[in-house]
């Protein structure tokens, strides 16, 4: 049983977009917009050479904003203002969802390439705040991106959580390889014709409620 493979995980953590909303709602694509027009406007180039300069950067450093950072150096914070300023009417709250994480015994925090006043307002759109025992943004984590080694290991030590305990909830499966090596339990939360095979993602979800109410029967 499911159930019996995370008995000892004492920490439970999870991303935010496309894993605590449904990744059909459309959030996230407000984002890359708004990402393509601050790229556009620093770099001084077309719509179109940004959205492929967004998503290069996206696959070749994390984060758009990691790729911004390192080769233009980008001011993080009226960066993450900017692509985070976004219309949350589009998020409806989750009772079931969020009476299946309250109902897992043990601390239970978010951790986001996104900013935490962001990941806050995800929250509160969607029902689950205060919820959660800590919400870390990228900044949290010197802005290192997942899937970068840094990203988990300054987490984990603000958080004081031994990644042997604990279990990690993605929807991008490249960032489920580091917490496999450090020996966390991973889950890939994606739809199934999304759902990727890996020695790293342990376990699978396209209905992330009814994974989590497995686990706390």
């Amino acid at each position: 049983m499911v159930q019996k493979q995370f008995s000892h995980v004492k920490s439970w953590i999870f991303d935010l977009d496309n894993t605590l909303y449904p990744p059909e709602t459309s959030l996230f694509p407000q984002i890359e917009v708004r990402m393509t027009d601050w790229v556009a406007d620093e770099l001084g180039v077309s719509k179109d050479d940004a959205s492929a300069l967004r998503n290069k950067y996206w696959l070749e450093h994390g984060t758009t904003l990691s790729g911004m950072m390192r080769l233009h150096g980008t001011d993080p914070l009226p960066y993450l203002t900017y692509v985070h300023d976004i219309d949350f009417s589009v998020l409806a709250p989750d009772p079931a969802l969020r009476d299946a994480i309250g109902a897992l015994d043990g601390r239970k925090i978010v951790f986001t390439n996104g900013s935490a006043p962001y990941a806050q307002q995800v929250l509160i759109a969607r029902g689950l705040s205060g919820l959660f025992d800590a919400v870390y943004g990228i900044e949290h984590a010197g802005f290192h991106p997942k899937p970068s080694a840094q990203a988990y290991a300054e987490i984990l030590t603000q958080d004081n959580m031994h990644a042997r305990e604990a279990a990690m909830f993605e929807d991008d499966p490249r960032n489920l390889e580091v917490p496999h090596q450090l020996g966390m339990k991973t889950v890939h939360v994606a739809p199934q014709k999304d759902a990727h095979t890996a020695p790293y993602v342990q376990h699978h979800t396209d209905d992330l409620t009814g994974f989590l109410q497995k686990l706390s029967r």
